[in-house]
């Protein structure tokens, strides 16, 4: 499916009208064949429930910014999830491909230091049974370390998530 919002540093809320300041990197649908490539995915939208809401935020340690979570089920296995965390200035949106068993496969990050292919791929292989700890599972980079931290949290949250709510 085609969307016509793109990864920006701008709440998911701001991004049906495009704003001079913005910076494009990916689309949904380039985010999407990105982390599985030639593969299909519809859309499969959850509204949490406040139960959901309040096991996961136990879960990960991890507030829950929003009942309803962007989530796409894609084919042959596996979920594409769209989500934001904040950052220093602004809200940072990031893209979580999870495996059939909910590891994670991929992420795909708007914001300089933190789009480093070798840092991103800290993430591969987490699950909601990991613990998910900056400076320890995860290596910071000094002068975004806002960003490392919400971002590492961001995941340690969708992969609760994903245990809580998408785990059949």
């Amino acid at each position: 499916m085609k969307s016509e919002f793109a990864f920006v540093a701008l709440p998911i809320s701001a991004l049906v009208a495009p704003s001079a300041f913005a910076v494009q990197y990916l689309t949904v649908d380039q985010a999407q064949k990105a982390i599985f490539p030639g593969k299909t995915s519809s859309p499969a939208p959850v509204k949490l429930t406040s139960t959901q809401r309040k096991a996961i935020e136990q879960a990960s340690g991890v507030r829950v910014l929003r009942d309803e979570q962007q989530v796409w089920r894609v084919s042959g296995g596996g979920w594409f999830i769209v989500d934001e965390v904040v950052g220093k200035h602004e809200f940072i949106t990031y893209a979580a491909g999870l495996n059939a068993d909910g590891s994670v496969k991929q992420i795909e990050i708007y914001g300089g230091q933190i789009r480093d292919q070798k840092w991103r791929a800290q993430f591969v292989g987490k699950t909601g049974k990991s613990t998910l700890k900056l400076d320890s599972d995860i290596k910071n980079i000094s002068g975004a370390t806002l960003s490392c931290r919400h971002i590492t949290d961001g995941v340690k949250r969708l992969l609760a998530f994903y245990e809580i709510a998408l785990k059949h």
